[in-house]
């Protein structure tokens, strides 16, 4: 690949990813495949998020976090020298921080690398088991992390339900569908769907028979 081009860098439009209709990409660290989401250059600096495969006893080498590393545990467990981090599990490491990430059974993580805040130095470590609060739609969220206008949260909504955020505002929205499937003018956006806008990623989206679980991020793309 030619390491000087990226991949949905054009933040003024929309971008979606489908896992079903991507592929994978080997990475340094045998056993470790990465699915491309955006991504500046194709090198291994790069400002990117992406889905990482883990396999069964696969390790991906030590390394610094320059601008911090996000990132959501969608199955299996990750795991570090500062501990294991189970499906459902959400972790900031800001920058300058290091780990050795592998996993003893294999995991997939949804994983943002160098963008953070250079201001946003706090680490977070929650999990889907916390306590989740109700917007004043009576809509089920987790908040993750706040700072400044960038906020990142869960949001769950029951079958047969309109899709209504609990927070809305300027500078970008990008969705990652976790569980379920959303349906938006007849368009269904399934399981390990990730779409970015630089204003609003969804139009009259609803639910059908499905409980529906979503991270969602908005504020960051100022």
């Amino acid at each position: 690949m030619d390491d000087t081009k990226g991949i949905n860098q054009d933040y003024l439009k929309r971008a979606i990813v489908q896992e079903t209709s991507s592929t994978w990409h080997t990475s340094p660290s045998v056993g470790v495949k990465r699915m491309y989401l955006e991504r500046d250059n194709f090198g291994e600096f790069a400002k990117a998020t992406s889905i990482v495969k883990f396999d069964y006893k696969s390790s991906f080498s030590g390394h610094i976090h320059t601008n911090g590393e996000e990132f959501f545990v969608l199955e299996g467990t990750f795991s570090d020298e500062y501990g294991d981090y189970p499906e459902g599990s959400y972790v900031r490491n800001p920058n300058g921080t290091f780990h050795n990430p592998y996993s003893d059974k294999g995991c997939k993580i949804f994983v943002k690398l160098r963008q953070f805040n250079k201001l946003d130095t706090k680490r977070v470590v929650k999990n889907i088991q916390d306590t989740w609060s109700l917007s004043n739609s009576g809509i089920a969220f987790l908040n993750l992390h706040t700072f400044k206008n960038e906020i990142s949260y869960l949001v769950r909504f029951k079958p047969h339900s309109k899709v209504i955020l609990p927070f809305s505002g300027d500078g970008g929205q990008e969705i990652l569908v976790i569980s379920g499937a959303i349906y938006d003018q007849s368009i269904e956006y399934k399981k390990i769907t990730w779409m970015r806008d630089s204003k609003c990623c969804l139009i009259d989206p609803y639910t059908r028979d499905q409980e529906v679980l979503m991270l969602v991020k908005t504020g960051h793309l100022l």
